[in-house]
């Protein structure tokens, strides 16, 4: 694994109101892009992978371990180990999702 091409990256869906790509992965780390319809949420989760989520376009509420905060394109949020997090789309937008390890499925 070292080249990912974006004509061989499809979008698979997550639920009604969201998409994702996964762009590139590997051992040790992998980013998602993750579009979002208004409306479309991230219920509440954690794992066991580092997340850096940064927001390309749109406002999301995200929640991290109880704190809420609005974001939008330009912010980003550090997701610790373990850290229960949420999002809902407020307005139409798209994410990136930076996971160290890559997600257990791709494993």
């Amino acid at each position: 694994m070292g080249f990912f091409f974006g004509k061989d990256i499809f979008s698979v869906p997550v639920n009604g109101k969201s998409r994702m790509k996964t762009l590139a992965h590997g051992r040790d780390l992998m980013i998602c892009s993750l579009s979002f319809d208004e409306g479309g949420m991230g219920p509440s989760h954690s794992h066991r992978n580092t997340q850096i989520t940064a927001v390309l376009s749109g406002r999301f509420e995200f929640t991290l371990d109880g704190d809420t905060a609005v974001l939008a394109a330009g912010d980003s949020v550090y997701v610790a180990p373990n850290a229960e997090h949420s999002l809902i789309c407020l307005e139409k937008g798209e994410i990136l999702d930076i996971y160290a390890p890559q997600m257990e499925e791709y494993e």
